[in-house]
């Protein structure tokens, strides 16, 4: 649900760069500049939120939304994220339950939400064991965020008793190239059973109108259980010709494969990373994991020279850190791992929950994660945002959120983070807990006018702002 696996996977202004400095385990001051004009929305009142997911109109920039659980909402804005509102009737009302939310926008600058749903969950971590009705589907706004059809689109349903399939961690991509299935949709998830997960793929070809028979895409099923040996964590892009990019973590393994036919059918799954296990405990956090995500750069061509990045987090180094690899010939070679904090190596410090997008524009790399370098402690929790303009071979960090929060192991903070780029402007999207974090929220991080309260637990949802447009020229 990405968890709610399902437990349940379920926003300052800076004309000018400051720095936030404190003593670190080395003994050295550590410090990270502000995002250039960094802004930070507070979208939520504190409830059981988490999960966000955003996407840019590549259409009209200035149209950006914020989904996240649970259940599923979404916040949209205008304005280049300079105000924010909330979208009415977005969940759907057949199911007690929605969440692990995603949100892209199609060819037609129409905002496409995905989601599950289900009514009850099986064994803990064993989904596949005592779960019931449960379903992958997709809404359409066909106003760039601001209403969304009322009716909810199928894109799989299983409905038997107890003992069925359970669908989990699905993710939408949409293809917004000029190749030849340009306007497809894709939306792949873990298929959990009672004997192994599977990766399973959905496409449309009509604007999300209809689905595929979900198919199999992966080489060999994983493990059954939601924790480290199972096939997890789809993320995917599309390239400028059309070719499907996809990744998920399988145990120590970083796994990909492609689509050159609109996604009939996937070459030979390869395993392209070793990493650690991408499921693991951060203190204060009831679950974490260094899932991975794939970006292109549409400019760079055709399948055979498509740039492709691929981010991910584990503990090679003992504490975690956010790694990125690099691919200059659409996936048949990748880079060693580039470690993206940039803080000193084995300090103890851990970062994760990172997300990753490419600017469709600029071709720079934007990532965003958790980090505790300032703590020596390893406890309180900022919004790091790390960007490279060369390639992904080294990552300047700045400092996006502008207070720490401590997590509290009783608040689901979920297993996904969100981040969009388009023409040197950043947006990420990022949970909080609010548990254990007595200082007053400054003005700007005060909760908007359309928040609402929806439960009496701690997690908020938080969206950011930055913009490069005066750093960073255009290649």
């Amino acid at each position: 649900m990405k968890s709610f696996s399902l437990v349940y996977r379920v926003g300052f202004s800076a004309a000018a760069v400051f720095f936030l400095t404190v003593p670190a385990r080395s003994q050295a001051q550590v410090a990270l500049p502000r995002a250039p004009q960094a802004k930070v929305t507070t979208l939520t009142e504190p409830g059981y939120f988490s999960e966000p997911s955003v996407a840019v109109n590549p259409i009209n920039s200035k149209q950006v939304v914020v989904a996240y659980q649970v259940p599923a909402h979404i916040a949209y804005s205008t304005d280049a994220g300079q105000h924010w509102e909330h979208a009415a009737n977005v969940a759907p009302k057949d199911f007690k339950i929605s969440g692990d939310v995603s949100v892209t926008y199609d060819i037609q600058g129409h905002a496409i939400l995905c989601s599950i749903a289900f009514n009850k969950l099986g064994t803990f971590n064993y989904w596949g064991h005592a779960t019931t009705t449960n379903e992958v589907l997709i809404r359409r706004s066909l106003d760039g965020g601001k209403t969304w059809e009322p009716t909810p689109i199928t894109v799989s349903l299983q409905p038997q008793p107890p003992g069925i399939p359970f669908e989990d961690k699905s993710y939408i991509v949409a293809d917004t190239s000029q190749g030849r299935y340009a306007g497809n949709l894709y939306v792949a998830w873990t298929r959990w059973s009672l004997v192994d997960s599977r990766m399973v793929l959905s496409r449309s070809t009509d604007d999300g109108k209809t689905w595929s028979t979900p198919t199999e895409i992966d080489q060999k099923p994983g493990l059954p259980r939601d924790d480290n040996g199972a096939l997890e964590g789809f993320d995917g892009a599309v390239g400028a010709d059309s070719t499907v990019y996809a990744v998920w973590a399988a145990g120590n393994q970083l796994q990909f494969t492609t689509s050159r036919d609109g996604g009939k059918t996937f070459a030979k799954v390869k395993n392209i990373i070793r990493s650690g296990p991408t499921m693991f405990a951060v203190q204060d956090f009831d679950r974490a994991n260094g899932f991975p995500q794939i970006a292109v750069d549409p400019r760079s061509g055709n399948h055979k020279h498509a740039h492709l990045y691929v981010t991910w987090s584990d503990y090679r180094n003992g504490d975690i850190d956010v790694f990125c690899a690099r691919s200059v010939d659409g996936g048949k070679k990748w880079s060693a791992p580039v470690r993206v904090n940039n803080d000193p190596i084995h300090d103890g410090a851990d970062q994760f929950f990172q997300w990753l997008s490419v600017d469709p524009v600029t071709g720079a790399v934007s990532i965003l994660f958790y980090d505790r370098r300032l703590d020596p402690e390893n406890k309180k929790t900022l919004v790091t945002l790390a960007r490279s303009t060369d390639e992904g071979q080294t990552f300047q960090n700045y400092a996006w959120s502008e207070k720490p929060f401590v997590a509290s192991e009783q608040d689901f903070m979920g297993d996904y983070s969100g981040i969009a780029s388009f023409n040197n402007r950043v947006y990420g999207a990022w949970a909080e807990d609010t548990a254990t974090n007595d200082t007053p929220p400054t003005e700007q991080e005060k909760p908007s006018a359309a928040a609402k309260d929806h439960s009496k637990d701690h997690t908020i949802v938080r969206v950011g702002v930055a913009d490069f447009s005066s750093t960073s020229p255009s290649k």
